[in-house]
């Protein structure tokens, strides 16, 4: 395979050239020779991108891939990016905090806090159908043009996970915890074969605790748009 050769200074120019065309780089010859400050943001992005092309990688972990970005560029690397993973038959990580990149590009969605998962299913099962109160707060704080009033925002801070964390370390967080929270990490209960939650409220003996209606009103006219 193309990254188990060694290529000679001609040959590997001639890859990076051909690899700044790929992604979109526009008088790549041209441009070769240029420095990083001679480049726009997106396409300093796309020389990224390209860098980590060069390996024929089979994964591709995109870090925040559009930060910084206006909107107009975060779409061209966005499509970039789905247009490679097609051509190249990757599979692609993207980590990122923008809860619209995720709704576009996703097909499977884990949700972190505190560097662990707490949720993991298909896209539509996360966005649609939440169960951890982790996710219905991100959720509720994304911005929505038929929301009136003010953003829900999540109390309090997150904790500080170089010190050991005792129970769910949302709990303190949560207005939904119960006392178990604080005293035992919750394990992942299956919503469906493809949906999982680490929280208490999913066990058989809790309270049913629905989502809070705010949020399930707001989905629902999510879901109904999606479908148009």
């Amino acid at each position: 395979r193309l990254r188990d050769k060694k290529l000679t200074q001609r040959e590997a120019k001639k890859r990076a050239i051909a690899l700044m065309e790929e992604v979109g780089i526009d008088r790549a010859k041209e441009r070769f020779r240029r420095y990083p400050f001679e480049f726009s943001g997106g396409m300093r992005q796309r020389i990224v991108i390209a860098i980590a092309l060069a390996g024929d990688p089979e994964i591709l972990i995109c870090d925040e891939p559009t930060t910084a970005l206006d909107v107009s560029v975060q779409a061209q690397i966005l499509e970039l990016i789905n247009r490679l993973k097609v051509e190249r038959g990757l599979s692609v990580i993207f980590i990122t905090h923008d809860l619209g990149v995720v709704a576009s590009v996703a097909d499977r969605v884990a949700v972190m806090y505190a560097g662990k998962i707490v949720e993991y299913g298909l896209s539509e099962e996360i966005f649609f159908e939440p169960k951890h109160p982790y996710t219905w707060a991100l959720l509720s704080s994304v911005p929505d043009l038929q929301t009136k009033g003010k953003l829900s925002a999540i109390e309090g801070a997150p904790p500080d996970i170089l010190s050991e964390v005792k129970g769910d370390a949302f709990a303190p967080r949560n207005p939904y915890a119960l006392q178990i929270d604080f005293e035992k990490e919750p394990p992942f209960f299956k919503v469906t074969d493809t949906h999982y939650a680490a929280t208490w409220l999913l066990h058989e003996y809790a309270p049913k605790t629905p989502m809070p209606k705010s949020l399930k009103d707001r989905l629902a006219r999510m879901k109904r748009t999606a479908k148009r």
